[in-house]
């Protein structure tokens, strides 16, 4: 590298780590990229300046959601809506409600956005929005009322050709619901605006298994070109929500052995893996119950519940981090890859620390970043909005068709990149590449905008 992309480099990530300072889940996320596009840097130093206006948000939107509670007490919470790129398409990217959420969040996640929605090959830019609003142990008044209050505030940023926001943590079809009933009813409109929408007013099939269903079958490619396949593979899966469930669900399905689910409170285990009829239960329990996983213990004589720990201690073949962001730390890695683990695929939006990923490398473990492996839930919504421009349903054979397809295109294409940079089969920096060229090339076309 010439000293002059060398101290460009170097003054691009000053600027960025002094303008956001404080931001360390965006600035961790900038940080994994910027290494990976180093040898894009070196190749033709005009994407640094690219780089530089990418990760300044087109739009940073924070406002006041107000409401009033079951005891007539009012409550304020903060949304936030963050449109990052539209250089591909209208701003797509899901709303999370959790109390860890904040700008730095938000920002983390409209940033790794932009890549996810790439690779899809289909036409969407990226953003992402939510708020510190925790709808565990609250009625359903209590979500309508609190979802009614920020919808009053984010239709007037959003539309089916503008931004279409989707679920995340703590968004389920509860929420859609009501954040798509009060768009209609200010708006005066039916249209596309969200997805993970109800069957019968405008939903996809497999939408809710989407993000799931592509992790495992971007494991399936993996594993594929690597000359193995899933059957009899030990699975470990983190998380207890859509996306482990239905991450558990295909892996059944194709033939591997699905050991664990988790929540903050703890892990729960089945020594010879979940059947079909238990991971139903565990739907029951999240999605209906609303209660700990601790509780699927009372369903299987078989289950072992650990309190206060991950599932990473269990010996297994793969692992499945489908939770939350930064759960598995360096010291988690190095427990999974002296447990045998030899390939980790992440579900959940980073779950994995910059740390924890050297510890992948270093031990040839396969990687499926998050950006590439859980891009199957944004592809479904890309394909919900292509049904609701045609006013059609697909079947369910169809969407689950293009969903297969499309993880194999984001696997084949990020091989190819890694490949061309003489990365071998470095997945992450491939994802990140390729990603990363056709957002970048899409904005020097637009010009300096």
């Amino acid at each position: 590298m010439s000293a002059t992309i060398a101290e460009k480099i170097a003054s691009v990530r000053a600027s960025i780590r002094r303008r956001d300072p404080d931001q360390k889940e965006f600035l961790q996320a900038v940080d994994e990229v910027f290494e990976s596009l180093t040898p894009v840097f070196e190749k033709d130093p005009k994407y640094v300046e690219v780089f530089e206006r990418l990760v300044e948000p087109e739009r940073q939107i924070v406002f006041r959601v107000p409401w009033i509670d079951d005891k007539g007490v009012q409550r304020v919470n903060r949304g936030y809506r963050v449109q990052m790129s539209s250089a591909l398409g209208p701003y797509k990217g899901g709303l999370r409600f959790h109390p860890t959420v904040n700008l730095s969040v938000i920002k983390f996640l409209a940033f790794e956005q932009t890549f996810k929605n790439s690779l899809t090959t289909l036409m969407m830019g990226a953003g992402k929005g939510g708020s510190d609003f925790d709808p565990r142990g609250l009625s359903d008044r209590e979500v309508m009322a609190f979802c009614q209050s920020f919808m009053t505030e984010l239709y007037r940023h959003i539309g089916a050709d503008t931004d279409v926001p989707a679920g995340d943590i703590n968004v389920g079809g509860r929420e859609i619901g009501y954040l798509f009933g009060q768009y209609k009813r200010i708006a005066n409109n039916f249209t596309g605006v969200l997805t993970g929408k109800d069957l019968r007013w405008g939903g996809s099939l497999i939408r809710p298994e989407a993000t799931g269903y592509g992790c495992v079958y971007f494991a399936q490619n993996y594993l594929a070109h690597k000359g193995d396949s899933l059957k009899d593979k030990r699975c470990l899966v983190s998380g207890s929500g859509n996306v482990a469930q239905y991450t558990a669900e295909k892996l059944l399905q194709l033939g591997a052995i699905p050991l664990t689910f988790s929540d903050s409170s703890g892990y729960v285990l089945e020594p010879n893996g979940f059947t079909q009829e238990q991971i139903e239960h565990v739907m029951e329990l999240k999605n209906v119950k609303r209660v700990r996983v601790s509780e699927y213990c009372a369903f299987s004589e078989t289950a072992q519940y650990f309190p206060g720990k991950k599932p990473w201690e269990v010996p297994a073949d793969l692992a499945f981090p489908s939770a939350t962001q930064n759960e598995i730390d360096e010291d988690d890695a190095k427990v999974l890859v002296a447990n045998g683990v030899h390939g980790v695929f992440e579900g959940a939006n980073m779950p994995s620390t910059n740390e924890a990923i050297e510890v992948y490398k270093g031990a040839s473990v396969m990687f499926g970043p998050a950006k590439a492996a859980n891009a199957g839930g944004v592809a479904v919504s890309g394909l919900e909005m292509a049904q609701n421009s045609q006013r059609l349903q697909w079947s369910r054979e169809e969407v689950d068709s293009q969903l297969e397809k499309i993880m194999k295109d984001i696997f084949d294409n990020s091989l190819a990149a890694s490949q061309t940079y003489n990365l071998k089969d470095d997945i992450q920096a491939g994802a990140n590449i390729a990603g990363f060229l056709k957002v970048a090339d899409s904005m020097i076309s637009q010009g300096c905008v």
